[in-house]
C-alpha cells in the first residue's frame, strides 16, 4: 500500500519570528496543495541545527534524518520542496542526498527552487513592484541577496536586468558573496542620486545577513555605508516567505515536482 509523504527542505534560521513568518508559512503553502498528506521539514545548515539544539533543546532533521523517518514510518513515496533561492549549492547538496536513498523509495519527486525559469523571474518581480509601489521618484530600493560561488549566481544579475527592462529603475540587487556586490551598486546608486535609499533582503528569511550585514549597527552593514554616503536610510526586515505570491509560487512547484 503506497503512502505519501511532503519535505520542505529550508537553509533553516535561528530566529524563531523568522521561523515562523516564512519557513513555516511556505511549509503551510506547500501542504495545502496536498491535503490529507503529512508535512516534515528539514534543514541544510549544520550550524543552525546545531545551534537550535544546544539553545533552544530542538531537533531540526538534516534531509538524511528525514529521509531516514519517512522509511522509518512506512512511507513509500516522496515530494520534495527546497525552499531555496536559487539552483545552487545548497540544493545540489539537497538532491546529492536524496539520489542516495531513491532506490529505497517508490518515487522520489523534487520541486524546483525559487528562481528557475523565466516566468519564476517574472512572478517575483511583479510581487515585488507590488508591495513596493509607493516608493517615490527621489528613493531608491536596494535588495540584499546571499550570492554564491556557484554559477547560479547568474540569477541575481539576471534578475536586475529583469527589474529595469520592466521600468522599476529604483529597484537594485546586490549581494553579500556575488555579484553584483556592494561597491558595484553604490556607484550604480550614486549616479542617480536618490534622497533615501531603503534596503530589504532578498532572501527567504531575515535572518543573520539581513539583521547583521545588511541593517545592523557595524561600520561595514549596507545600511551604515549609504548613510556614509549621505542618503537616508531605512531597513526593512521581511524575508521573501512573508510575501503570499512567493508561497503561492513554492507550492506550484511542489504540484509539478518531477522525478529525480
Amino acid at each position: 500500500m503506497s503512502k505519501t509523504g511532503i519535505l520542505v527542505v529550508s537553509f533553516g534560521t535561528s530566529y524563531p519570528d523568522a521561523l515562523a513568518k516564512n519557513i513555516r508559512a511556505i511549509e503551510e503553502a506547500v501542504g495545502s496543495a496536498f491535503p490529507g498528506l503529512e508535512v516534515r521539514r528539514a534543514f541544510t545548515s549544520g550550524m543552525i541545527i546545531k545551534k537550535l539544539k544546544k539553545r533552544d533543546n530542538v531537533h531540526v532533521c538534516t534531509v538524511r534524518e528525514a529521509l531516514e523517518s519517512f522509511l522509518a514510518d512506512g512511507f513509500t513515496d516522496l515530494v520534495v520542496q527546497p525552499t531555496h533561492i536559487i539552483n545552487g549549492i545548497e540544493n545540489d547538496a539537497m538532491r546529492d542526498d536524496l539520489r542516495s536513498y531513491r532506490d529505497r523509495f517508490h518515487s522520489v519527486r523534487v520541486g524546483d527552487p525559487l528562481l528557475t525559469d523565466r516566468s519564476d523571474y517574472r512572478l517575483l518581480i511583479d510581487a515585488l513592484a507590488k508591495s513596493f509601489s509607493g516608493l517615490k521618484d527621489d528613493e531608491f530600493l536596494v535588495f540584499m541577496g546571499h550570492g554564491t560561488e556557484h554559477h547560479a549566481n547568474a540569477v541575481y544579475p539576471a534578475l536586475d536586468y529583469m527589474l529595469k527592462a520592466g521600468g522599476h529603475e529604483n529597484m537594485y540587487i546586490g549581494t553579500v558573496e556575488g555579484y553584483p556586490d556592494l561597491p558595484l551598486v553604490k556607484e550604480l546608486v550614486k549616479k542617480r542620486a536618490p534622497r533615501k535609499v531603503l534596503l530589504a533582503p532578498l532572501m527567504i528569511v531575515a535572518g543573520d545577513h539581513a539583521r547583521n550585514d545588511m541593517a545592523g549597527d557595524g561600520a561595514d552593514s549596507w545600511k551604515n555605508e549609504f548613510l556614509r554616503e549621505g542618503y537616508e536610510v531605512s531597513c526593512l526586515l521581511k524575508g521573501l516567505g512573508e510575501y503570499e505570491e512567493v508561497r503561492k509560487l513554492f507550492a506550484e512547484h511542489a504540484k509539478k515536482a518531477a522525478p529525480l
